[in-house]
């Protein structure tokens, strides 16, 4: 069964840090390029980050700029997605994906398989 799990969201004040993780099962990220997306309530999914599969390509949505790092561990079969400086408005349900694509992309429509979602909350 293939299966994308995110964990490592929860609480925290506004400055602090979370590292996101997606880990991949019954099948290989290796090929496929991964993407951080995230929702919060009442808006529109919006794609945070991406990585191509081979060459480390990554594009950011400018809101996370110098604040949010995708990075991945092939060999752990899992992608990360370190945040730090966060902010309020960086409250959502954030969610990662795999696309049959090796090229980054911010498109979700691009992407065939979703994990269940973390919840990330900042407040003070």
């Amino acid at each position: 069964q293939l299966q994308l799990v995110e964990s490592g969201g929860g609480s925290v004040q506004p400055g602090g840090s979370l590292r996101l993780s997606c880990a991949a099962s019954g099948f290989t990220l290796d090929y496929h390029a991964i993407g951080w997306f995230r929702q919060a309530p009442g808006k529109e999914r919006e794609g945070v980050s991406c990585i191509s599969s081979t060459d480390g390509i990554t594009y950011y949505v400018e809101s996370v700029k110098g604040r949010f790092t995708i990075s991945r561990d092939n060999a752990k079969n899992t992608v990360y997605l370190q945040m730090n400086n966060l902010k309020p408005e960086d409250t959502a349900v954030y969610y990662c994906a795999a696309t049959a694509f090796r090229e980054a992309t911010m498109y979700s429509a691009d992407y065939d398989y979703w994990g269940q979602g973390t919840q990330v909350t900042v407040s003070s």
